[in-house]
Order: structure tokens, then C-alpha cells, then sequence
């Protein structure tokens, strides 16, 4: 469910980004109670009329298990290219007006426990680790956390003063870098744009050889670095359990699959909120589009792989994905699928949103 939620706060991070603070009424606050990691989703309906959804994650700590959950919540928008929501919000946003918002959703999570944890992040993908690192080093008192940045410049660096505070409150357990593809160090740490062999060299130095042995490693950013981060980390034989992944922009990257579309003439059923209905789809459709046409309420946001917020479980029927960076193999061999990129192979499929 949509709900109204005011802006209590504005903070300008860099030319083109902005943290947005929301007030979450009292009796809201547990339906917006976030783990760390987790992103909200926004509705919204320019002067053309047509709805859009967007995600941006939480970048503020979350609460303890069996304490209050907040009473504000924050999220880093940064405006991309003909991105109306974006430039909405870091243009023309003011404190006091209210934007419709859906609970906390998304599965790339670091729910707070002791040991070692590392991320690899470019740009706006920092957000959620924000949130993980400040909810980690606060709950835990003998975890750590290190964190490689990769931006353009240091003027094109989200949240640099948070991560800062965040080092000094902690120091000896929070370690950071950055590697600037555009800009020269100082320091010399690291310059231009990171590949799999640069990061592969990096790391180690930075944990002191101990890549293996950390509890978790989070990936977040766009589709070359999270990719090249993956590869370094399996050449360092770190086990795939251990890497979350979460892609920002994946618009440019190839299509991993294009299945033959059987959609003419076929059906889908699905169940959303304990309600199934069965609809026939038409020429071209994917899952969720055909959803869509008769459940108004689907979940959905990107409609490009990405999020994953269109997660379902296929329960009957054969489907192929035409993209899919949201879904862990796991996951995929498990039965889910990305209704916005799933396209019928079989006369009749049926999904289950709440599976």
C-alpha cells in the first residue's frame, strides 16, 4: 500500500544529488521499519499523467530489533539523464511536500552480527551501505566493515561527510577508500576506472590478504563495476554465498536472454495479497504488463531487471527472462522469476507474487 509521507529535511550532497529526509508518522513506523539495505519505493504522476515508480535505498541506520523503529528515514537521490522523478526531486523538491511512498522492500540486506564485512560501491550505490555500516558498527561492537568507493572526483562523491563521522565515531573498525576515475590522488591510492585485475589487487591490501574469510561481501553500483567486483572476488576464492550483489543502471548492459514469446494466445494466473485471477495476455506482454492491466496494485518499480521489487514464484508453466540482474542463481533455480522481463513459453503460467 501507497502511503503519503511529508519531507521533513533537505540536504544538498553534491551538484547533482540530494538526501531526502521523510517523516513517518507514529502509526506508520513499523510498516516502515527497514533492515539495513533496503530500499523504499515511489509513486509518481507528472504533468503527462502516467505513473512512474522509482527506488531509491534507505540510507539512514536502522533500529535494533525490539526498539522503536524511526521516526524519519532518509534516502540519496541522485538525478540522471532524463530520469522526471530524479530531477523532481533534486530540482524543484521542498521541505514540506509530500511524496507517496511503499514499505521497505529488497533482499540485498545486512541484517547486524558479528565478523568481517566489505563493499565495493560506485556512486549513488553507497546508499545502502550507508545504512549498513552505520546500523553495523553501532549494533555490533566487534564488527567491521571496509568499504572501496569508486567515483568520478571527490565533488561527485555521495555522503562524504557521513562516512567521515562514521570513521571517527569508529575508528579501528571502519576503513575506507576511494578510487577516482577522473581525478588524481594525493595519497596515490588508486586512479581510473576499476576493472576486475585492479580490484583484485586492491582488496587484498586492504583486508591484509583476508578476502576469503570475510563473512559478507556487498556489491553495489552499476552493471561494469558490480561485475568486475564479482569476477575478483571468485578469482580470490571467495565463495558465492558470501557476495550480495545490487545493480543502479543497467540500462546500457546486453540482454542476458530472449526467449521465443509465446504470449498470443496465452493466459496467466497470479496471486498477489491472497487473490488469484487468471487473464489472457496479449501479442508481446510480459507477466507483469498483463498483471498490470488488471491489478493495478502489482509490485513493480524499474521495469528493467533491476530491482527485483517484481519478484514471483513461477508455480506452474514455463517462462523465459529476457534480462535478469536482480535474482541470485539461487533464487532462479528455486522458481523465481522477474514478472516485468518474463514472457511465456507455455499456454498457460502461473506466478505467485507472496510465495
Amino acid at each position: 500500500m501507497v502511503h503519503p509521507l511529508a519531507v521533513s529535511r533537505l540536504d544538498r550532497l553534491t551538484e547533482d544529488s540530494v538526501a531526502v529526509t521523510l517523516d513517518v508518522p507514529a502509526a506508520l513506523r513499523e510498516t516502515f521499519r527497514h533492515v539495513p539495505g533496503q530500499h523504499l519505493t515511489f509513486r509518481h504522476t507528472p504533468a503527462d499523467g502516467r505513473e512512474l515508480r522509482r527506488t531509491y535505498s534507505v540510507c539512514s541506520a536502522a533500529s535494533a530489533v525490539g526498539s522503536p523503529a524511526p521516526s524519519h528515514l532518509t534516502v540519496g537521490v541522485r538525478h540522471i539523464d532524463g530520469g522526471v522523478f530524479s530531477a523532481h526531486v533534486v530540482k524543484e523538491l521542498t521541505v514540506g511536500d509530500t511524496l507517496h511512498v511503499l514499505p521497505p522492500a529488497g533482499r540485498f540486506t545486512l541484517p547486524p552480527a558479528p565478523g568481517r564485512y566489505a563493499a565495493v560501491v560506485g556512486g549513488s550505490g553507497v546508499t545502502p551501505v550507508l545504512s549498513m555500516a552505520a546500523t553495523l558498527l553501532a549494533q555490533e561492537p566487534t564488527a567491521r566493515f571496509t568499504v572501496l568507493r569508486c567515483d568520478r572526483s571527490s565533488a561527485s562523491t555521495m555522503f562524504l561527510e557521513e562516512f567521515a563521522d562514521l570513521k571517527d565515531r569508529y575508528p579501528g573498525r571502519l576503513q575506507l577508500a576511494h578510487a577516482f576515475s577522473r581525478e588524481e590522488l594525493q595519497a596515490g591510492l588508486a586512479t581510473g576506472r576499476m576493472d576486475a585485475p585492479r580490484i583484485g589487487a586492491l582488496l587484498p591490501a586492504l583486508l591484509g590478504g583476508a578476502v576469503p574469510e570475510v563473512a559478507g561481501w556487498y556489491l553495489c553500483g552499476p552493471l561494469g563495476l558490480v561485475e568486475a567486483s564479482r569476477g575478483a572476488l571468485r578469482e580470490a576464492g571467495v565463495e558465492r554465498h558470501r557476495v550480495h550483489t545490487e545493480l543502479f543502471h543497467a540500462d546500457a548492459a546486453p540482454v542476458v536472454e530472449r526467449p521465443s514469446d509465446a504470449s498470443d494466445g496465452s493466459r496467466v494466473t497470479a496471486t498477489l495479497d491472497g487473490r488469484a485471477g487468471t487473464w489472457p495476455m496479449r501479442p508481446g506482454e510480459t507477466l507483469l504488463e498483463t498483471v498490470l492491466r488488471n491489478r493495478s496494485d502489482a509490485p513493480y518499480a524499474c521495469k528493467g531487471g533491476v530491482c527485483g521489487t517484481c519478484r514471483a514464484r513461477l508455480v506452474g508453466g514455463e517462462v523465459g527472462m529476457d534480462r535478469n540482474y536482480a535474482l541470485e542463481p539461487d533464487e532462479v533455480a528455486e522458481g523465481y522469476v522477474l514478472a516485468c522481463q518474463s514472457r511465456p513459453r507455455t499456454a498457460e503460467v502461473a506466478i505467485d507474487f507472496d510465495a
